[in-house]
């Protein structure tokens, strides 16, 4: 059983990671929208930050500042979660992936495609940490939400009928549902998880 010093430094990481997480969704929902052709399906989520094809890259705006505005200040929001994290678990884990997909998520806004290999990196760093702090967190989570911290594999060219954009969401979207509603276990949890 992991016990928090106090009830308030859960609250505040759950707080931040879900102020963090929601205005992402939104922002990201928002971007698409004011995106002219922009496909689900077809497009990276990245692509709403900058797009590149064949060595040529322009950012369409207002989703490009929308996008890279919102995706720095999700992981800005994630690092604040993580510092807090870490004051109410003992469970490293959690809060160190936690942490340097906060790190990551800022490096994806501050380096958007145009800025090439740096961006792929960083992004395959979010998608990565994110991924193994769902898993992590199952240390920390109360059932039934323990047993739907799981991983999601993304194999490269393999997108099911749904396109490159369309698999990429796959992964991103239950982790986003997955964050939300760990967050809301946090605020409603300032005394014991496990």
């Amino acid at each position: 059983m992991l016990n928090y010093p106090s009830g308030r430094e859960a609250k505040v990481a759950g707080a931040a990671l879900f102020a963090g997480v929601v205005q992402f969704a939104l922002a990201m929902l928002l971007a698409e929208f004011l995106y002219p052709g922009y496909s689900v399906s077809g497009n990276a989520i990245s692509d709403l930050g900058a797009t590149c094809t064949k060595g040529v890259c322009h950012a369409v705006q207002p989703s490009s500042t929308i996008f890279n505005l919102s995706i720095i200040l999700a992981g800005i929001l994630v690092l604040v979660s993580g510092y807090y994290l870490r004051r109410a678990v003992r469970a490293n884990a959690i809060v160190a992936f936690t942490l340097v997909a906060g790190a990551a998520m800022v490096g994806v806004g501050v380096f958007p495609e145009t800025f090439g290999v740096i961006h792929g990196i960083v992004s395959l760093i979010t998608f990565l940490s994110i991924s193994f702090a769902a898993i992590a967190a199952y240390k920390v989570e109360r059932s039934p939400l323990s047993h739907f911290s799981v991983l999601l594999l993304y194999v490269d060219g393999v997108y099911l009928g749904l396109g490159g954009g369309g698999m990429e969401r796959m992964i991103v979207y239950p982790v986003l549902l997955w964050s939300i509603a760990f967050s809301g276990q946090l605020i409603a949890e300032g005394r014991t998880l496990g």
